[in-house]
């Protein structure tokens, strides 16, 4: 049976909520979740679950401006900040479950995270997993492009576009859900999440040799919202001599979402399963 436990530290742009989900027993392994742009960790209950059931210790945070961390309206601030704070729940859950063997999992805004994350400075975990990673974004034109961090400084909370909720699954339910929750943001794009996301893609994508841990990249190939070719990018450039790439053929941008995602997770679980110390 999974023990949930919740709980704050002070971050990088404020306080930090963060949770767990806990399995029966010693747990063998541990799992950071970083979730994407404009949603929270509670999305990821049913990953946290599948995880669990494979004995691994579950921990997620919400970003700034997310969920139920400090900030409002899907404004993150920064992407070095929101990586700090990545690495304090790294470092938190290490601290309650030392010697464990180390994962981070990445969605979309969270795959751009933890690809920031582990190119700024070596991470030494066990393996990293993306999912969907926003490296390469859809939407703005080339003129928007270019002013958008002239009007990050003027204006950080001007919406400058809105996620397209359609394209975050084919399940009509999740989207109905999607719509429906609270605790995502409904509004649109501040520019200095924007902003923040297009400098971190660059950077991500000028250093991807640094990135060496064993690595997994998951993405549905049609995917609106995050741009498949961030993911051919990571494949052809990454450090990791231990790279698995999987397409999803004809899913959309919430591959732990869609009608296979019971195939997504056993492809995810099995992966780290493999790369675990014998």
């Amino acid at each position: 049976m999974t023990r949930n436990e919740t709980g704050e530290f002070q971050g990088a742009g404020g306080r930090v909520f963060w949770q767990d989900w806990l399995p029966d027993g010693e747990p063998r392994a541990l799992a950071v979740i970083v979730h994407g742009y404009a949603e929270h960790s509670g999305r990821y209950a049913h990953v946290a679950l599948r995880l669990n059931e494979a004995g691994f210790a579950v921990y997620a945070l919400d970003h700034i401006g997310h969920g139920r961390s400090a900030g409002k309206g899907g404004d993150i601030e920064s992407l070095d900040g929101a990586a700090d704070n990545v690495q304090s729940l790294l470092d938190l859950a290490t601290a309650r479950h030392p010697g464990l063997p180390r994962f981070v999992i990445g969605h979309s805004m969270g795959g751009l995270t933890v690809a920031y994350l582990a190119t700024r400075a070596p991470l030494d975990v066990t393996g990293i997993a993306l999912s969907g990673p926003a490296v390469e974004i859809e939407g703005g034109s080339a003129l928007e492009r270019r002013i958008a961090p002239i009007l990050a400084r003027i204006a950080p909370k001007l919406p400058v576009m809105k996620l397209d909720s359609t394209l975050v699954s084919r399940d009509p339910e999740v989207v109905r859900d999607y719509d429906g929750d609270p605790l995502n943001h409904h509004g649109g794009v501040p520019v200095r999440t924007a902003a923040e996301m297009l400098r971190a893609g660059d950077l991500v994508k000028k250093r991807l040799n640094r990135l060496t841990a064993p690595l997994l990249v998951q993405h549905g190939t049609a995917d609106g919202l995050a741009n498949p070719v961030g993911t051919d990018l990571i494949e052809r450039d990454a450090g990791s001599e231990d790279k698995t790439v999987i397409r999803y053929d004809g899913l959309y941008h919430e591959i732990f979402n869609e009608p296979e995602q019971d195939k997504v997770l056993d492809d995810l679980v099995n992966w780290l399963e493999a790369h675990l110390p014998s």
